[in-house]
């Protein structure tokens, strides 16, 4: 096949799963509105069943609503039958995800899921289904056909099964005013997780904090800026922090003077630097140092006493973007 045919087929796949997505959305209804207050309001949990490639689709949605506030658990419906029902509480909610709604283990299952969980959630293609007969809320998510040219495989049908999914955590997020805090305290680990979690004191060595005194010669403030090994240094006088003195700015007192024996550390500072409170969020951090195009923050504790150094290029090794 030419390039331009294989583009054109991909293509039309996106127009008709959003042609389709289009119509659902068009159809939603207080319906939708009855299914996300009751797994709102339940004291349990969100129990979500399906088979077949619902299954795949289930997990992911319950991946999602457990990230986002909701806790929920997975129950394929094969499992279900032979066992695993016994995860399922009075006091759960049950949402149940196939497009023909009539699939030999939905037709068996729905209607015990209905006598266990304290709410019953359809979700189908087939409002006539024994699937919806059973549900106490139905959410329709009616295809005219698959994007697969035989229309055989499930591609537009587990696509809309996976954007109501969504629809339902995103609704129930606003909701639960969950804010991006609440976010991080479910996602710890990797980039992610340090990028909503960590702080300044994560990154700082507190170890590692050049400083000079005003009165300090060239020779010491160069050898603490080698020191210190952030290309900045520190000019304390009594432990409060008056300025910094950087390679740049070394670097401007050699081309200005032809001698500096006579200089001073605080000759060639630059006075009240930008600091930064070493329990503020190293993003908060990076934000700051980008608008400001500079490269270091001088970080402080809670009572303004220097802390250490701040580089951007150790918040960009920890992968904070």
């Amino acid at each position: 096949m030419e390039n331009s045919e294989l583009i054109q087929i991909a293509q039309n796949v996106f127009r008709e799963e959003i042609q389709a997505l289009e119509a659902i959305s068009s159809r939603i209804n207080e319906s939708f509105v009855d299914a996300v207050n009751s797994i709102y309001n339940t004291k349990g949990k969100l129990v979500i069943v399906g088979v077949g490639k619902s299954a795949h689709i289930a997990n992911k949605i319950v991946a999602t609503l457990n990230s986002t506030g909701t806790p929920s658990q997975f129950l394929h419906a094969t499992e279900a039958i032979h066992g695993d029902l016994g995860m399922v509480q009075p006091e759960d909610v049950v949402l149940c995800i196939s497009k023909s709604g009539n699939t030999p283990e939905i037709t068996y299952l729905a209607p015990i899921l209905k006598q266990y969980a304290s709410v019953l959630i359809g979700l189908t293609s087939n409002p006539k289904s024994e699937l919806a007969k059973s549900s106490d809320i139905v959410l329709e998510i009616t295809i005219d056909k698959e994007a697969c040219p035989v229309n055989l495989a499930p591609t537009t049908s587990t696509t809309s099964q996976l954007v109501m999914g969504d629809a339902i955590a995103i609704t129930l997020m606003k909701m639960r005013a969950f804010s991006q805090n609440d976010f991080a305290k479910f996602h710890p680990g990797g980039a992610l997780g340090k990028k909503l979690l960590w702080t300044v004191e994560n990154i700082v060595n507190p170890d590692r904090k050049p400083f000079v005194h005003p009165n300090s010669s060239i020779s010491e403030v160069i050898n603490s800026l080698t020191s210190g090994r952030h290309g900045i240094t520190v000019v304390l006088e009594d432990n409060k922090i008056l300025g910094v003195i950087t390679d740049g700015d070394l670097r401007r007192m050699l081309l200005n003077n032809e001698t500096f024996h006579h200089l001073k550390a605080k000759d060639i500072a630059s006075m009240n630097p930008k600091t930064i409170q070493k329990s503020e969020k190293a993003r908060e951090a990076l934000a700051i140092l980008r608008h400001n195009s500079i490269g270091q923050l001088v970080v402080v504790d809670e009572d303004n006493n220097y802390y250490g150094i701040l580089d951007i290029h150790s918040i960009l090794n920890e992968g904070i973007e």
